[in-house]
């Protein structure tokens, strides 16, 4: 549960970035009122550790790849 839970987060993330890249335009800002704002950093925040939660993922076994 974690696990997706996380990946997701960092799918959302990815695709801020993307849209800074691409567009400069910053979702999570305009939609929680700019960087700044202290709702904006939470989720930054939190995506940021799914992020680093996803980086066990890749050293973890997946059973059915055991198999």
């Amino acid at each position: 549960m974690i696990d997706k839970l996380a990946l997701i987060l960092s799918i959302i993330g990815s695709l801020n970035w993307g849209s800074i890249g691409i567009f400069n335009f910053d979702i999570v800002g305009a939609l929680f009122g700019g960087q700044d704002s202290i709702l904006s950093r939470i989720i930054f925040i939190i995506v940021g550790i799914s992020g680093i939660w996803c980086i066990s993922l890749l050293f973890k076994k997946n059973s059915t790849l055991d198999q």
